[in-house]
């Protein structure tokens, strides 16, 4: 959520980013927020006029009563009870106005960085860098789900008749995997000083509304019947929910947390042949990295933990490249935004495994949290990042170490977490 101040001063840098974002339904919003704020502004002016004439004129009605001027009395008396009737009803219309001016602000984007490329939507994404070199093999990869049933690794039968489609069962040797690569996460953000965290896996609707938009929060979450609760789609929903109302301490920042979660999501759309199995589903776990620190220090940050997922992923032998994503690709909340791909042999292209982004103060605004500096206060900048999702990863992961055998092998990095395994053996 953007500054009311902000807004005011700069109605057509708000414009311009509405345009970059192609979003161009929104930009009648800037001038009804104006309104609104104006109208705002004139309500508290008068409540504060009124309150100060009121004040002044209650001192005169002991006076005029001492001097025995009761008719004169009572009709200052009527003058402030009329008084206090326009404040009530000042009063009333100011909390409808602003509910109205903070549901619209909570609509219009936040400002994208210079530095963002313009574009509409993801077909339109800049690749930045590559790490690693994407092979193919000499023989043919079977889709990822092949590969698991090789180990006896996956059940997704069972999992319709149990849940229905988009949840899975992992067995055996994958589910041991699945919980390694997860454990190793972990210990490697902790090894970069980031502090571990369980969260909670349900929030309150005055978080949801912090941490993500409208939209995001249609397409993805689950709402619990009859509760104020949602399923978290994302660890990092619930870890910046953590500092609602809060005031930091400057000296306390930056806070480096990682932190793992089940996440639950709708997935809405429709899903291509390359998105069954285990690639787009409705649960899945993951090992994610928040950092909360002061404003000149978001950027910094943000070029860490991507050069993290990335630095990850190759200790598993596994290429990837960085996508800036482009101003029609960000959400809302977000200042800037780059996906981290992995490489998929049998696709002979990269896929979506991670995505770092900084959101600026937008969360920070909309949940008040707050930091003290030695002068005035101020909003944080936060920023999340995948560590890793392992369902997703877990395709990149057997497709890049795939023997032609049909066995797997186990990169150094993950054997101590797999009980010195160096190999996945196909089941006979």
């Amino acid at each position: 959520m953007l500054d009311i101040r902000f807004v005011r001063e700069n109605p057509d840098v708000v414009r311009q980013n509405i345009r970059n974002k192609f979003q161009d339904e929104k930009l009648p919003l800037v001038d009804e927020v104006l309104k609104l704020d104006e109208r705002n502004r004139q309500i508290k002016q008068e409540v504060e006029a009124l309150r100060a004439e009121k004040n002044k004129t209650a001192k005169m009605i002991g006076q005029l009563k001492a001097q025995g001027k009761h008719e004169e009395a009572e009709e200052v008396k009527r003058k402030v009870s009329e008084s206090d009737s326009r404040i009530d009803e000042l009063s009333a219309e100011e909390t409808q106005v602003e509910a109205e001016l903070r549901k619209i602000m909570l609509t219009i984007p936040n400002i994208i960085d210079p530095s963002v490329p313009i574009g509409k939507d993801d077909s339109e994404n800049v690749e930045v860098e590559r790490f690693g070199e994407p092979k193919v093999p000499d023989f043919e990869i079977p889709y990822h789900t092949d590969i698991m049933e090789r180990f006896g690794g996956i059940d997704l039968e069972s999992a319709r008749k149990v849940a229905g489609n988009g949840f899975y069962y992992l067995v055996g040797d994958i589910a041991r995997l699945h919980s390694a690569i997860l454990s190793y996460a972990r210990d490697f953000m902790i090894n970069k000083g980031f502090t571990y965290c369980v969260p909670p896996f349900m929030i309150r609707s005055d978080v949801v509304t912090g941490v993500m938009s409208f939209k995001e929060m249609d397409e993805m979450m689950y709402k619990i019947e009859g509760e104020d609760l949602f399923l978290i789609g994302t660890s990092e929903h619930s870890m910046i929910g953590r500092f609602i109302d809060t005031i930091v301490p400057e000296g306390d920042l930056p806070y480096t947390l990682t932190s793992y979660s089940p996440c639950f999501r709708k997935e809405k759309g429709a899903h291509g042949k390359e998105e069954r199995g285990v690639y787009r589903i409705h649960q899945f776990e993951k090992q994610e990295m928040i950092v909360i620190c002061k404003p000149e220090e978001s950027m910094d940050w943000y070029d860490k933990l991507w050069r993290y997922t990335v630095e990850l992923f190759r200790s598993m032998d596994i290429p990837v490249r960085t996508l800036e994503c482009c101003s029609g690709d960000l959400a809302d909340l977000k200042v800037k935004s780059v996906d981290v791909e992995a490489w998929s042999p049998r696709q002979k292209k990269y896929f979506e495994v991670g995505s770092c982004s900084n959101l600026g103060d937008a969360q920070a605004r909309r949940l008040q949290i707050r930091v003290k500096g030695e002068k005035e206060k101020y909003f944080a900048h936060t920023l999340n990042n995948t560590v890793v999702a392992p369902p997703r990863m877990l395709i990149a992961f057997l497709e890049n170490n795939l023997n032609e055998d049909g066995s797997v092998n186990i990169p150094e990095a993950i054997r101590p977490y797999m009980g010195g395994m160096t190999r996945i053996e196909v089941k006979k």
